[in-house]
């Protein structure tokens, strides 16, 4: 035996699961009075958040939730979604933040797939939640989130949020994983066939992604976070744990308003927000814009499609630092970030803004980021021209797809995670991402599937055949441009195929653009995508 390891073992004085659930513990104890939360006209110290989530583990608990057992949750960034993050966990259920965007059928097949116990629900989205139980013969306890700031909707619960609180105990215990490979939380994507997949992510990796955020940003102690990101996406791209180690304040948005955002700057101080490029175009065009004078420079992190290189200009210019960062579902969120070299302040300002707009390198808490063949897993040139596949290893990786273990296996191939996305590696090591292998649209930071947009346009009786790509959009990143194929003496408007997609799936999938065309296809009988990518994209 190693002399290292003999007589020196494992044990509790020297070991305990990573875990985020430890940082609101830290914050409840070295800043108790330090605020937390910002709401409206609501104001929570660390204590008081500490105590309202250690309720919420205790009260879920004593209604028989256990470890494994799937909590989700139907909210805007409202308080009781960032303290689910934490009480949840602590009672050894697994969080489901559901995305609001999302329709019936496809909430329905979510709660059913994740066997969802309980569902807390803000009333603003009583409709849809209404319209997906009926659906379903395996109903979850339902929770109302009874927001005074909520302006229509109705409690079709069983009890408030703040009933259930009130039936949990402030001083039970907190308590970290077993193993720190546990769950944590559940996090739907539609990938590439349509339909959603569940996406496990465990305490560790969270707890490590929280971390590395900290780490990739540069954030330091205290920092006021303005919630400009859905809490759903990734759960918040790890933050809400994030703030929570740093003790900072978190600043709560119901809805996503450049008036709201701009009174949230000027009233509270925000010193950090993150967003899709889409949240910049927003701010860049509206009338507030023109006449904001920050007092100090905003920290904005932005993910997805690569911002234009006129939009990280105007951003800079108007008083905000970005930070470009890239990542998926299956890793936590960002995961990879473009860091700055002091050598780059020289370039002129359109040279910088290109730089930035790369996907970059790892975070320092995951291993290993590279492009290489698909196949042979061989990392490509640093040319800058040869395209391979966006691959990541390391402690920020999902366990895997809930209940597919077809699509775990093959995403793991190996021994490396496959995210789909071609890009290629610069000659200073950067990743630039080029194209999407799986067709993928991502539309104001959320991602879109092709085939399930072309599966309700084959739906409609006189449709014969359909393509959906990405078309490159100034506001949104991307959004779908489908291509139809009428069958013989049919006819149907650009609006009459957008009117038939509203009505059969969530609005922001449905096609911005419609051409009517004979599709190309190869000789094989396959549709060129890449035809009718370039198609779209050179629209007048």
């Amino acid at each position: 035996m190693n002399k290292y390891d003999q007589d020196l073992g494992r044990n509790e004085a020297n070991y305990v699961s990573l875990s985020p659930l430890s940082f609101m513990r830290r914050a409840a104890e070295v800043f108790p009075e330090r605020l937390a939360i910002i709401h409206g006209e609501e104001r929570r110290t660390w204590r008081e958040t500490f105590l309202r989530c250690r309720r919420l583990s205790s009260a879920l608990t004593s209604r028989g939730i256990k470890k494994g057992d799937t909590v989700a949750v139907m909210a805007p960034n409202v308080p009781a979604l960032f303290e689910a993050h934490f009480g949840v966990p602590a009672s050894g259920a697994v969080l489901n933040a559901l995305n609001i965007r999302l329709d019936a059928d496809i909430i329905a097949f979510i709660l059913e797939h994740a066997e969802v116990r309980v569902l807390i629900t803000d009333r603003e989205f009583s409709a849809v939640i209404s319209e997906a139980l009926s659906k379903i013969d395996n109903k979850p306890l339902v929770i109302d989130i009874d927001d005074p700031l909520a302006e229509f909707g109705d409690l079709i619960g069983d009890l408030t949020y703040e009933e259930l609180l009130a039936e949990g105990e402030p001083t039970a215990n907190w308590n970290l994983p077993d193993d720190e490979w546990d769950a944590i939380s559940l996090n739907y994507t539609s990938g590439t066939t349509g339909k959603p997949k569940g996406v496990v992510y465990h305490h560790r990796g969270a707890y490590m992604n929280a971390v590395g955020n900290i780490l990739a940003w540069g954030m330091s102690p205290n920092p006021t976070y303005l919630w400009t990101l859905p809490m759903f996406h990734c759960n918040g791209w790890c933050f809400p744990w994030s703030v929570a180690a740093l003790s900072g304040t978190n600043v709560c948005l119901r809805g996503l308003r450049p008036s709201a955002v701009f009174e949230a700057i000027a009233q509270h101080g925000v010193t950090h927000m993150c967003g899709a490029p889409i949240v910049m175009n927003m701010l860049l065009n509206s009338p507030e814009s023109n006449s904001l004078e920050l007092e100090r420079r905003i920290q904005m992190m932005t993910a997805g499609a690569a911002p234009p290189a006129a939009v990280l200009e105007r951003m800079e210019a108007l008083g905000f630092d970005i930070t470009h960062t890239y990542g998926l579902t299956e890793v936590y969120g960002p995961v990879t970030v473009c860091d700055w070299h002091d050598e780059w302040d020289d370039e002129s300002v359109a040279e910088r803004a290109l730089l930035k707009a790369r996907q970059g390198v790892k975070y320092v808490v995951q291993e290993d980021f590279f492009v290489a063949d698909p196949d042979s897993l061989k990392p490509v040139p640093a040319d800058g021209k040869t395209m391979g596949e966006l691959m990541f290893r390391g402690n920020v990786v999902m366990k895997g797809y809930l209940k597919n273990q077809q699509a775990t296996t093959e995403s793991f191939r190996g021994g490396i995670f496959h995210t789909g996305d071609l890009g290629v590696t610069h000659a200073d090591g950067y990743i630039e991402i080029r194209d999407r292998s799986k067709d993928i649209i991502i539309s104001g930071g959320e991602n879109i599937s092709s085939i399930e947009v072309e599966g309700v346009l084959y739906r409609h009786p006189a449709v014969l055949e359909a393509a959906v790509v990405a078309r490159k959009d100034d506001h949104w990143g991307e959004t779908p441009c489908a291509f139809v194929t009428l069958k013989v003496d049919q006819t149907l408007s650009e609006q009459e195929v957008i009117d038939f997609c509203r009505d059969n799936m969530a609005h922001y999938k449905c096609p911005k653009t419609v051409i009517f065309m004979e599709l190309p296809k190869t000789s094989t009988g396959k549709v060129q995508k890449f035809v009718l990518r370039e198609r779209a994209n050179n629209i007048d």
